[in-house]
């Protein structure tokens, strides 16, 4: 729903009815993840996307139908059949998509969540999916907080017990529980969609092959920082794909900033006086990707440098450089594309081999 967010809340504030379509569950090769969403507006207009074309004209003649009905419906999408020309996924993947009426009278916490999502609040929308309660029913979940019900007190205290752990990690999906919010039962499904507040991208170094990483970062949803030491190169001019440029000593920054499991550091100084110090610093945080940039040479100095400084082996082993995955980048927009190649196969698994050269599925899980 994040991508579509801004035309939906224009529709939602006009007080108009609209069609979402959510992914809500996928089995094999799907081509969008859990909480990729499509929305239909009263005049047609349609927003998103649920699997990248192959079933969307299928999902916006079944949105403009519940808009009709009022009535929320789970379909399932599988293998296109091409004797019958029947709409499917080419892939031979599967996907589960809830479409749901909204609006002001079918989602009065709507705007509540729009306005979280917006100022980077974590939030979660509980929907029950399947089982012996009505499909559509939302439970909206903040880390302090809760509105709306799924129909049952002991069902919505289990529900916001997982969710607001959901919501730590950033996890969207399908939770099962019995009819009655049982832990050990899975008769009803419920499907949580986390807008937990995007990762944090940390760049260090003001320099050319920044800017590129900082643009790249913000493609991929991450928060990007940029810091350094130097105020004639870090500025907002220079670095404008950055949400923010900070002017001061990489380690003081880091040392003071809140780093978990999601973020990811790029120390690009490759600059003794500024990495090392970094480095030390860097390699202490549960940061879920530590890169540096530099030559071979740059980086066995390096870490001499950091075994002196008392950095243990076990850290050091955390660190990824040279940054980057081998794809004979030479400009700083090459650079920050074999980057942003590494941090992707470390999200998804993926080999970083040529696809033609694998087999199985493309898209694992």
């Amino acid at each position: 729903m994040r991508d579509v967010l801004g035309e939906i809340r224009t529709w939602y504030a006009a007080g108009e009815m609209f069609g979402l379509a959510t992914v809500v569950d996928t089995f094999r090769s799907a081509p969008r993840p859990p909480g990729a969403s499509m929305a239909v507006s009263a005049g047609g207009e349609a927003v998103g996307s649920v699997s990248g074309g192959c079933v969307e004209g299928a999902v916006y003649e079944l949105a403009r139908e519940v808009m009709k009905t009022g009535r929320p419906v789970l379909r399932r999408y599988g293998v296109s059949d091409d004797d019958a020309f029947a709409v499917g996924l080419t892939c031979g993947g599967l996907l589960d998509v809830l479409v749901e009426p909204v609006g002001p009278a079918t989602f009065p916490e709507f705007a509540d969540v729009a306005a979280s999502v917006e100022r980077h609040e974590p939030v979660a929308v509980a929907t029950t999916v399947a089982g012996p309660r009505r499909i559509g029913t939302r439970r909206v979940v903040w880390p302090d907080r809760a509105a709306g019900s799924l129909g049952l007190d002991r069902l919505d205290a289990a529900v916001d017990d997982d969710v607001r752990g959901m919501l730590a990690q950033g996890i969207t999906g399908v939770r099962r529980y019995g009819p009655d919010g049982e832990r050990r039962r899975d008769e009803l499904s419920v499907f949580v969609h986390s807008f937990a507040p995007p990762p944090r991208m940390l760049v260090f170094g003001a320099i050319d092959f920044a800017a590129a990483v900082a643009r790249i970062g913000r493609f991929l949803g991450y928060h990007v920082t940029v810091c350094d030491a130097r105020p004639v190169f870090a500025t907002a001019k220079r670095f404008p794909e950055a949400d923010e440029v900070v002017v001061t000593w990489p380690h003081r920054f880091l040392a003071d900033t809140e780093v978990d499991e999601r973020t990811v550091i790029c120390v690009l100084t490759h600059d003794p006086k500024f990495d090392v110090p970094l480095l030390e610093v860097a390699l202490r945080t549960p940061a879920g990707y530590i890169g540096a940039m530099g030559s071979r040479r740059t980086h066995d100095d390096r870490l001499k440098r950091l075994l002196e400084a008392g950095v243990t082996e076990d850290e050091i082993a955390r660190l990824r450089s040279p940054i980057g995955l081998d794809l004979g980048a030479r400009t700083p927009e090459e650079t920050a594309v074999s980057i942003a190649a590494e941090l992707i196969r470390l999200r998804w698994g993926g080999s970083g081999h040529p696809l033609s050269e694998t087999d199985g599925r493309i898209h694992g899980g």
